[in-house]
């Protein structure tokens, strides 16, 4: 069968009639993929600037930055789990010049008499520690909350700011538990951190049945729905299944509790009916 270029002979061409007309594809180098740096805490953290409710002072705290860090999960008590960094450790703000120490949410504008005993109880006496890392350690993160909470104690705040500065608390601890047994570190540091969580929440269920008792709703930036879920869980986990499984079966009947929230509540449910069981048997 002649070729398509047949007849270029007689054009003086003889040399091309065989000639390739396509060229084979070539082998695309696959260039190597540089590796996506590991996300370190340092790039995910700002310094900003705040003024100091008690003493005026202009000071700095570090604080996460928001929408960089990737949500992985969020624990049944609510707590949000990030990558590469603990959120918490970055949520209470301290002025270094007075030992005044609370919760972002709450580090604004007080009274002249909250401010007075912050400063006779607080500042007169408060000898702070010295920390110069880049990040918040775990210490120095529980210090500025146990700061924040007697703090919150001293001024006479709302049951649900103690509450949720409990709450948080707790969470810090997690954390830094869980950061321990990523390293295989002394178990008995693990369990005295496990018991001091368990306090923590104790005290926050506490605080939050007394602040749905007498303050209104939004308590802490949560609706109803939300702080009666939180309750029963922490309640669920200290074996008081009859205040979890009353809250559980309010959240159920509730006419604004979403689906969502409902699902939650059908899980905790089955679980709370699966304990009672156990006991009764």
């Amino acid at each position: 069968m002649a070729g398509l270029l047949s007849g270029l002979a007689g054009l003086g061409l003889g040399n091309l009639e065989n000639a390739q007309i396509f060229e084979e594809p070539k082998e695309e180098k696959k260039e190597a993929k540089a590796e996506a740096p590991e996300i370190q805490e340092k790039d995910l953290i700002l310094e900003r600037t705040f003024e100091c409710p008690v003493c005026d002072s202009k000071i700095t705290s570090k604080t996460m930055k928001t929408g960089k860090a990737k949500l992985l999960q969020t624990d049944r008590d609510l707590r949000p789990v990030y990558e590469g960094i603990d959120a918490q450790k970055y949520d209470c703000i301290l002025c270094p010049k007075c030992g005044f120490s609370a919760l972002s949410r709450y580090f604004k504008p007080m009274t002249s008499m909250q401010r007075k005993l912050v400063r006779e109880n607080i500042s007169d006496k408060v000898q702070l520690h010295t920390f110069k890392d880049d990040i918040y350690s775990y210490e120095e993160a529980m210090e500025r909350y146990k700061l924040a909470l007697v703090c919150s104690i001293v001024r006479q705040a709302k049951a649900s700011e103690k509450a949720y500065t409990c709450l948080k608390s707790a969470w810090v601890l997690r954390g830094w538990q869980e950061e321990l047994e990523k390293t295989g570190a002394d178990k008995a540091k693990i369990q005295e951190l496990k018991e001091e969580e368990k306090e923590y929440l104790k005290n926050a269920m506490e605080g939050f049945i007394s602040a749905k008792a007498t303050e209104n709703f939004p308590i802490c930036g949560m609706d109803e729905t939300t702080v009666d879920f939180l309750i029963a869980e922490l309640a669920f986990g200290f074996g008081k299944y009859d205040i979890a499984s009353k809250l559980v079966a309010s959240i159920l009947t509730s006419a604004s509790a979403n689906a969502r929230m409902k699902d939650k509540a059908r899980e905790l449910k089955d679980e709370i009916l699966v304990e009672l069981k156990k006991n009764k048997g």
